[in-house]
């Protein structure tokens, strides 16, 4: 996996213990901006014991080299909503106890309680970002939005009609935040934030056939929703929306662009 990078150098595998740490060494970074990480639900199920591994292991060494050769430095480092599990009341907020769901989800909450840790014991400068479902374009088509959205510009540039889009769940509702208002959240955290835990979310939901829905409308033509059996997964929340009021009160963040936005512009994308 890799991880660190700097203009004009080779990235850095954040499994190899004594390279992350030369790397931190050498850079001597103000902030350390930790996003690393096998992120996807899907092939977590498939393949638990790398996920688990890896996600923690590259979190290990990422705070260990900064424990020991930047000692002064932020670290964001990025967990996920997901480590919530089955809300008792929404919106989800930090208090909320972590109950996971799939093996990505344990591997995510075990990131953040080890951060947590070398805040604790190590007085290492941590902030921990609890970030839900983003999107935006560019993104890899593992993920919902982006899949929806390449099956939809695909579709368009064959001139298929119907134009078809496959799905898991249609019910389930997630949290979706633009991915460039994720990034300036994690900017003002490391620059406003005090050490600590804050969800980085948008407060709305929406379902798998309200997002088709949505593309419908930027895509300007009618789709034919189709549910994959082999795409419905097991132990699913139903719908996970988080608060995102203290990162508010810390930084003043909100989120500034709509879902509709974030849709139009990840189809763009694809038929770019």
């Amino acid at each position: 996996m890799t991880g660190i990078s700097r203009s004009g150098e080779t990235q850095v595998d954040l499994l190899d213990a004594a390279a992350t740490r030369d790397a931190i060494a050498a850079s001597g970074p103000e902030v350390v901006y930790h996003l690393a990480a096998r992120a996807h639900v899907g092939e977590s199920w498939r393949d638990p014991a790398a996920t688990l591994h890896d996600n923690v292991a590259m979190t290990l060494h990422v705070l260990e080299a900064v424990r020991a050769e930047a000692p002064d430095a932020t670290v964001v480092a990025v967990a996920s909503g997901e480590v919530y599990g089955p809300p008792a009341r929404l919106p989800v907020d930090e208090a909320a106890p972590l109950r996971p769901q799939n093996p990505y989800a344990v591997s995510k909450a075990s990131a953040d309680l080890l951060a947590g840790f070398y805040a604790d014991a190590h007085g290492v400068r941590v902030i921990r970002a609890r970030a839900f479902n983003h999107a935006g374009p560019g993104q890899a088509p593992t993920y919902v939005i982006a899949s929806f959205a390449q099956q939809v510009a695909r579709a368009l540039d064959a001139g298929d009609d119907p134009v078809r889009i496959v799905t898991g769940n249609p019910d389930t509702r997630r949290d979706y935040t633009d991915v460039r208002d994720v990034v300036r959240a994690y900017r003002l955290l490391a620059e406003r934030a005090e050490p600590g835990v804050y969800n980085v979310c948008s407060g709305r939901t929406a379902s798998t056939t309200e997002l088709i829905d949505a593309l419908a409308a930027a895509a300007g033509v009618p789709l034919q929703h189709e549910i994959d059996p082999a795409l419905l997964r097991p132990h699913e929340v139903m719908e996970l929306r988080g608060s995102y009021e203290a990162l508010r009160d810390a930084t003043g963040w909100k989120p500034a662009i709509p879902l509709e936005q974030t849709l139009s512009d990840a189809l763009a994308s694809w038929r770019a």
